[in-house]
């Protein structure tokens, strides 16, 4: 039996659609089954070609930038076509965007309801595109992108085409929200991982930071040093910590045990010294190479500059210092300084009592009351062992800075230090006396870096008030000798003993009186200054013009001044006793600066 034409058609078309809606199914049910947001557009457009069989088919989403741009393809299709993007309301697309509905035309270049993006259009050219059907992707009633069916040859497309890809459509757009949420849900996990983590790490830094602090609060209240808190940072920083003075010098420098850095310095250091002194935070320098860091922070009470504190690390090229290890830094210039306050407190009481009790020795000299030997042994000091008096001067440095050195000395050699009748003045023991001064004095030079003298005396049965005596008027002696660095014992000066010594007195005074006695009086009684001409005189090697030009005085005064010489001495002092006047002119000059205060 034959079977009428129509009947046949019917079947075939009946037996087509079922085939098309179980493929639907079976697509939009595989469709479910995944995650990945470029995974389901490829799927999309895979399953979505091999339902309409065109040429090749495409999806395009609208991007943040308002361009409709391919996401993916299927089909021969080139990559600069894919790579194309219009604006959202050009083209067929922007028709389908608009309208949220399906539309086609049989040719794309020829078409005149849509419109034209040239850029797109020569791409159309180059592909041979013809026909095209597109459908809009709508998740919850927004149109976020477009479906294409394209053929390389001019056709119409059926309405049951245009449906069947609209419904494919609604599944996919169905697909793709989902997609889209999976991957925000999973941005946002990583998101909220990496936040935890950071967060993890925070606490981390900040307990570490709290160990530190308490660590450091610990050092101070067991009676801690600056050293002590340098070693401590070191340790749980790691690399180096520096302690520098006032002056940029390195107090303490300490190691961590894993990574020790070299103690920084150099211009940058500076800089960085007085950027962190000029804001109160912490500053930032590196070396030339960029692999060490230095961060510095100011040691201050109040305004008052104490000094540096300096962590150096090496790091990666252009790394920086955790901003919760800066602040950790910061907070250990605080108990420094309360440290450094502390011994500075100390130590001047310290120094205070060390020169009250210098000045009662010497003032109640020679002898030791048992209220005198009851303090220096609470001290540490036994005054019967304190048998060499020093004098120190040094015009370079302030009297402060010389006492404070000598404190140093004192509190290492246990003895007395202190400033009397104006004189920086130390009492210790010594078995040595030549080595003892030689000692201080190289000590004292090289903490000062100036210029010192340092004269010694021996003490004669607690009678320190002698002794100082002599050492200061010897130090003056040795100053008037034009000797400017050295230490010395009076003994090495016994030449000049007669100026330095009360008891010689009455020996210098006979020897001046008999040699310059007349010109001393004949000044007294005139006001003249013949005494001073006759020294300048021979100090210039009896140059008459340069005597003259020493005293500002005309050459013919000068000569006027040597004949009244000679009329007073009643001899020829150029031919006769020439070596006694020099003498007297000599020790007289030296007694004078012998006997003027300090």
């Amino acid at each position: 039996m034959v079977s009428e034409p129509g009947t046949e058609a019917e079947t075939f078309s009946l037996v087509r659609r079922q085939r098309e809606l179980a493929s639907l199914y079976a697509t939009a049910k595989s469709l479910t089954a995944l995650g990945e947001l470029d995974e389901v557009l490829r799927s999309i457009v895979h399953h979505a070609h091999e339902l309409i069989g065109t040429d090749f088919t495409y999806l395009s989403l609208v991007g943040a930038d308002g361009r409709l741009s391919a996401r993916a393809s299927e089909g021969t299709v080139s990559a600069s076509f894919l790579a194309a993007g219009i604006p959202a309301g050009a083209g067929l697309g922007g028709k389908v965007l608009a309208s949220r509905s399906p539309h086609w035309v049989s040719n794309y270049a020829a078409a005149t309801l849509i419109e034209h993006d040239p850029e797109f259009d020569r791409l159309v050219a180059a592909e041979e595109l013809v026909a095209l059907l597109g459908v809009p992707l709508v998740i919850r009633g927004e149109a976020v992108g477009a479906l294409f069916a394209a053929d390389r040859s001019e056709r119409s497309f059926q309405a049951d085409e245009a449906a069947l890809l609209s419904a494919f459509a609604d599944h996919a757009a169905v697909a793709l929200d989902n997609a889209r949420l999976y991957e925000a849900s999973r941005t946002a996990l990583r998101e909220l991982r990496v936040a935890y983590g950071r967060i993890e790490q925070h606490m981390a830094v900040m307990q570490r930071a709290q160990e530190i602090h308490e660590a450091l609060t610990g050092v101070v209240l067991e009676g801690g040093a600056p050293d002590d808190v340098a070693q401590l940072l070191a340790d749980r920083l790691g690399g180096s910590v520096t302690l520098l003075d006032r002056s940029g010098a390195v107090l303490v420098h300490r190691d961590s045990a894993s990574s020790p850095c070299r103690a920084p310095a150099g211009t940058a250091l500076a800089d960085a010294v007085e950027q962190a002194c000029r804001t109160g935070r912490c500053a930032i320098s590196a070396d030339a190479d960029g692999t060490t860091v230095h961060s510095v922070a100011s040691v201050q009470a109040g305004d008052h500059r104490l000094g540096a504190l300096a962590w150096s690390r090496t790091t990666a090229p252009g790394g920086a210092p955790d901003d919760t290890d800066l602040r950790t830094l910061e907070r250990a210039t605080h108990i420094l300084g309360l440290l450094t306050l502390k011994e500075r407190a100390v130590a001047e009481a310290g120094e205070r009592l060390s020169g009250e009790l210098l000045t009662e020795l010497m003032t109640g000299s020679p002898g030791i009351s048992p209220a005198q030997r009851a303090r220096a042994r609470a001290r540490g000091i036994d005054p019967d062992r304190l048998d060499l008096v020093l004098v120190a001067d040094s015009p370079a440095v302030s009297s402060a800075d010389l006492l404070r050195h000598l404190h140093d000395i004192a509190r290492d050699c246990s003895g007395l230090a202190g400033e009397h009748l104006g004189r920086a003045t130390l009492i210790l023991h010594s078995t040595e006396d030549d080595r003892t001064v030689e000692d201080v004095h190289r000590r004292l030079r090289r903490a000062l870096g100036a210029p010192v003298i340092v004269v010694g005396e021996r003490v004669p049965r607690h009678d320190w008030s002698r002794a100082f005596s002599l050492a200061g008027r010897c130090a003056a002696v040795v100053r008037a000798l034009d000797h400017t660095d050295l230490g010395t014992t009076t003994g090495r000066y016994a030449l000049y003993a007669m100026v330095f010594d009360p008891d010689r007195v009455h020996e210098l005074d006979r020897f001046v009186s008999g040699s310059i006695g007349p010109l001393l009086d004949y000044d007294r009684r005139r006001g003249t200054e013949l005494v001073e001409t006759l020294g300048t005189y021979y100090e210039h090697r009896a140059n008459v013009a340069a005597t003259a030009r020493a005293l500002y005085v005309h050459v013919n005064t000068l000569v006027k001044r040597l004949d009244r010489v000679a009329n007073v001495l009643g001899l020829d002092w150029r031919q006769e006793n020439d070596l006694e006047l020099r003498l007297g002119l000599r020790l007289h000059r030296l007694r004078t600066l012998a006997n003027t205060p300090p």
